[in-house]
């Protein structure tokens, strides 16, 4: 027990080491050395017992440095600490919806923020914001159609009362306009997306789904003039660069789509060098070391299909030294290796699967082959890999090893609707007909804005002679088509 004289120590020595962590705080936070701000700041918890301040800069750092499930452990105490703060609530629910994707989570920190009414001031609508965006995120993952319309109104309610507090806001105006897009409502989507970008004219988002939208009217160069000025903008976004590559592929054809393929791995050879020479991450001493390792030899390139030979053969020995190279560092922490965070590994897959669908587009199918490699020298049990081996298979005329590879995918993920298209079709095509009918079904119901999949269940039923249910599906699909973009509105990233 502390006697009364000490008090007034301790008072002075705790405003002196706040003092110190502020200037931490400042010092690091500019230098980007948020894992080295956060280990100092730990330290700090000791003088910490029912101080926000501090435990407020913790969990800051912490969600700075990427350990976000510690850091909203942390804000939840925050909370407790000042219960009125509507900042505190906000930020879990920011962390919550962003890289952690708890949901309940996030929406029970959204309603704390709405529970402070007319105290929560300027952070209300925010509130609103963040509780229907956690709505709309949960319609993308339920299963069941009638869940997922509740959810998608009930968001579209909830965002549109954040509009109504904050008219003039432009992150609330663009999610009215995705939620609207979510349910092909595109000529309102469109209408409200105008509103928003008259304030934020070069917004990634904004310009990204104003694309989308125009491509689901079926204005492919409209949308491609936006997204090639939005990439002028954000040269570094390579959300916009897959939907280019989509556009390219459908106005101009495939092998206009692989250039763009092309620059998309040089950019990220630039930004992982980057990452490597410590853009992304400072402290690490093993980091230092790869870097060293690494500035050699990761020659990224796609294959030269009309070289077919020596380019396979030229990419495939640069593609085995290179895996060569990554199977060494394996034994390095993987935390190290898959350094810079995870999203710029899952990128690299991406692009060499794109990669390999438009060679296969142009029955370059050895090509394909490599590119697939590639990415499965990546990640070998992702179900992008697994699909996309399964679709070459198919190509090649191999379909028991088709359906094999189709239904790994979908092990691996349940809910994925185009494997259960694909696995759909060649069940059909090997004479199950009824199971064919069963997964195209599900796919259907699990997303009921697919026309790719309301077409096959309709080829199915038209094969089972249930010509009645056959039409309604095709009419189904040939709607649903008409506002279909050329990738889903729900790659435009949901976040406070």
């Amino acid at each position: 027990i502390r006697v009364p004289e000490q008090e007034e120590d301790r008072t002075v020595s705790l405003q002196n080491a706040v003092a110190i962590y502020d200037l931490l705080s400042i010092t690091l936070g500019r230098r980007g050395q948020y894992v080295m701000l956060s280990e100092c700041l730990e330290r700090a918890m000791k003088f910490a017992f029912g101080e926000f301040h501090l435990w407020y800069q913790v969990a800051l750092s912490m969600v700075a440095c990427g350990k976000s499930a510690y850091a909203v452990s942390l804000l939840r105490e925050c909370v407790k600490l000042r219960p009125s703060d509507p900042t505190v609530p906000l930020m879990a629910a920011k962390v919550c919806i962003g890289s952690l994707h708890w949901l309940e989570e996030a929406e029970r920190f959204a309603m704390m923020v709405i529970g402070l009414g007319e105290e929560a001031g300027e952070f209300l609508p925010k509130g609103y914001l963040a509780l229907g965006l956690t709505y709309s995120l949960q319609a993308t993952d339920a299963t069941l159609k009638s869940k997922q319309d509740e959810l998608h109104r009930k968001a579209l309610q909830t965002l549109e009362r954040a509009q109504q507090l904050a008219p003039g806001d432009p992150q609330v105006i663009l999610y009215v306009s995705l939620q609207l897009a979510l349910v092909r409502q595109i000529s309102s989507a469109m209408e409200q997306l105008q509103e928003a970008l008259k304030v934020c004219r070069d917004d990634a988002h904004a310009l990204h789904l104003l694309a989308l939208l125009f491509s689901a009217q079926k204005h492919y160069q409209h949308a491609l003039d936006i997204v090639d000025m939005a990439i002028n903008e954000h040269p570094e976004n390579f959300n916009l660069m897959f939907t280019k590559v989509k556009l390219e592929q459908v106005l101009k054809g495939p092998e206009e789509a692989l250039m763009t393929c092309r620059q998309m791995l040089q950019l990220w050879q630039t930004l992982y060098s980057f990452s490597q020479l410590g853009g992304l991450e400072k402290d690490g001493s093993l980091a230092e070391g790869l870097t060293m390792k690494k500035q050699s030899g990761m020659h990224l390139t796609l294959p030269d299909a009309h070289d077919a030979d020596s380019g396979s053969r030229r990419a495939s020995s640069i593609a085995a030294s290179r895996l060569e190279e990554a199977m060494s560092e394996l034994t390095m922490p993987c935390s190290v290796l898959k350094q810079g965070p995870m999203q710029l590994w899952t990128t690299l897959e991406q692009i060499w699967l794109q990669a390999a669908e438009l060679f296969m587009e142009q029955q370059h199918l050895k090509e394909a082959g490599f590119c697939i490699q590639e990415a499965a020298g990546l990640f070998p049990t992702s179900h992008s890999v697994l699909y996309m081996r399964g679709r070459l298979a198919e190509l090649k005329g191999s379909l028991e090893e088709a359906k094999q590879l189709y239904k790994e995918a979908l092990t691996v993920n349940p809910d994925g609707v185009r494997i259960m298209h694909s696995l759909g079709l060649m069940l059909s095509r090997l004479g199950h007909k009824s199971l064919a009918q069963k997964v195209l079904r599900d796919a259907v119901e699990r997303q009921s804005t697919c026309h790719e999949a309301w077409q096959g269940l309709g080829e199915v039923l038209q094969a089972q002679g249930q010509n009645e249910a056959a039409v309604d599906c095709f009419l189904t699909a040939l709607e649903l088509e008409a506002s279909s973009p050329v990738l889903p509105f729900s790659i435009i990233p949901r976040e406070l």
